[in-house]
């Protein structure tokens, strides 16, 4: 995992959305639901954002989100 998590201004407004549900801790599911979108489009985004971020799994993208978002 990296330990510095790539600033906000990395991701787009809808990689931004995902990754707010994805911190507050939504199943993949649940954020389909909320964003209107495929299961199948919210993993491959999940699967961008590990790959972008230097994840490699979701809770690490989770903590990674949370980080990024919660900080000044």
């Amino acid at each position: 995992m990296t330990t510095h998590p790539a600033p906000l201004t990395t991701f787009t407004a809808r990689e931004r959305e995902l990754l707010a549900h994805l911190a507050q801790g939504a199943t993949d599911r649940a954020i389909a639901r909320r964003m209107e979108l495929s299961p199948h489009t919210v993993d491959t985004y999940l699967r961008r954002l590990r790959h972008k971020t230097g994840t490699s799994n979701r809770i690490q993208l989770a903590i990674v989100a949370h980080t990024a978002l919660h900080s000044p």
